[in-house]
């Protein structure tokens, strides 16, 4: 089991090392420039090449059946998905197998009314509580991929 996560702008970075080091799995930041990072032996660092999808790329390419990606990119999510693996976004929402697809049709309509001009976007403030989803869900991933064995 390995935790990777889409650092470039991930509110939950101490978070997810908290887990990680509960159970000693290994997490890897993955980002498209240097960082300030959470220090641990478990941490590895990552840093990839400038470019749109490079950090998503990267973790594709290496995550499997077991690992973890916190990420709120919907693309990697549905990639780690097909990779076995499970995504968790920042604020504790799983991506699943049955909610990806309309978690991608939302994110094409969403980009749709902001390219028209019928949305200007809106990012919810990032909250208490949604930290604390997000440690209940990561514990939860790393829990039932334990008891699946994998």
């Amino acid at each position: 089991m390995h935790i990777y996560i889409d650092a470039d702008a991930c509110p939950v970075k101490d978070e997810a090392l908290k887990v990680a080091e509960r159970h000693g799995i290994a997490i890897t930041y993955v980002s498209n420039a240097w960082m300030r990072l959470p220090e641990s032996a478990l941490v590895q660092r990552m840093v990839v090449a400038e470019g749109p999808d490079a950090a998503d790329d990267w973790i594709a390419e290496r995550i499997g059946a077991g690992d973890i990606c916190v990420t709120q990119d919907i693309p990697l999510a549905s990639r780690c998905l097909k990779a076995g693996a499970r995504a968790i976004g920042n604020t504790g929402k799983p991506f699943t197998d049955a909610s990806i697809g309309m978690a991608l049709a939302m994110r094409e309509l969403s980009q749709h009314l902001r390219e028209t001009g019928e949305s200007r976007g809106f990012n919810a403030a990032f909250t208490r509580q949604d930290r604390s989803r997000f440690l209940e869900a990561l514990e939860n991933a790393v829990q039932s991929i334990k008891r699946a064995g994998k």
